[in-house]
């Protein structure tokens, strides 16, 4: 859920896919409020790290399904509903670990409440999970190094995860967009504290590096440095 625009110039949303000879990452939307989910996978062992399975159950294991993928980590950028509702199923139908930081775990607990926001949804089931992420915990699939970086201020626990693949791509969830950042009105923090994590986590990576938000089209470091209204 992002902040109002202050550029005009935002693209539509996107597929988005990038591959290198062993690891592969693809975003597709998921859901009734069009979460992106980003699968990596890795082409030897064919493990596979999920990222925002949202309320996309269905679509995130018919894209397993199809490539003989095995789901490890359930990974989510933040605890709003549309970014984390079908974990319960997912964990049960992959076997995966669901992983969540512990800032975030009363607005998970709090998932029937946050369905009462919008009517389209129902209260999802609401589960233990299966760990916490932390700032700077590490997961290696292959040669792929997944990196968490604690982004407070869209939630008190929001993260983004630093993929590092041959490139790096960063997964933003709902703290950084294209020419935008997130809301801070829905359990979140401040405006302040939002842009304060991007500058601190996240600009000091490349122009170059790629950014994949929670919703709408990817951007890149550079663009979000030199032109998003937020961060001048």
């Amino acid at each position: 859920m992002r902040a109002p625009d202050r550029r005009s110039d935002i693209l539509t949303a996107r597929f988005t896919i990038s591959e290198s000879a062993l690891i592969s990452l693809q975003t597709f939307p998921v859901g009734m409020l069009a979460c992106n989910c980003t699968i990596v996978a890795d082409s030897e062992s064919k493990e596979a790290i999920v990222v925002d399975g949202g309320d996309g159950a269905d679509a995130v294991m018919q894209y397993l399904s199809e490539r003989g993928l095995r789901a490890k980590y359930l990974l989510h950028t933040h605890a709003h509903i549309d970014h984390i509702a079908d974990v319960a199923g997912l964990r049960e139908r992959t076997g995966a670990r669901g992983l969540l930081h512990p800032a975030d775990l009363p607005l998970y607990r709090a998932l029937e409440m946050q369905a009462s926001w919008l009517p389209m949804y129902k209260a999802p089931r609401v589960v233990d999970l299966d760990g916490d992420l932390l700032d700077g915990d590490l997961f290696e699939l292959g040669s792929a190094r997944v990196t968490v970086l604690h982004t407070p201020g869209h939630t008190p626990g929001s993260v983004c995860f630093a993929i590092e693949h041959g490139a790096t791509t960063i997964l933003s969830g709902d703290t950084l967009f294209a020419g935008s950042i997130g809301r801070w009105d829905l359990g979140g923090t401040s405006m302040e504290d939002i842009v304060a994590s991007i500058h601190r986590k996240l600009m000091d990576f490349a122009d170059e590096c790629a950014v994949v938000p929670g919703h709408g089209p990817s951007t890149t470091i550079g663009d979000e440095r030199n032109t998003n209204p937020y961060l001048q």
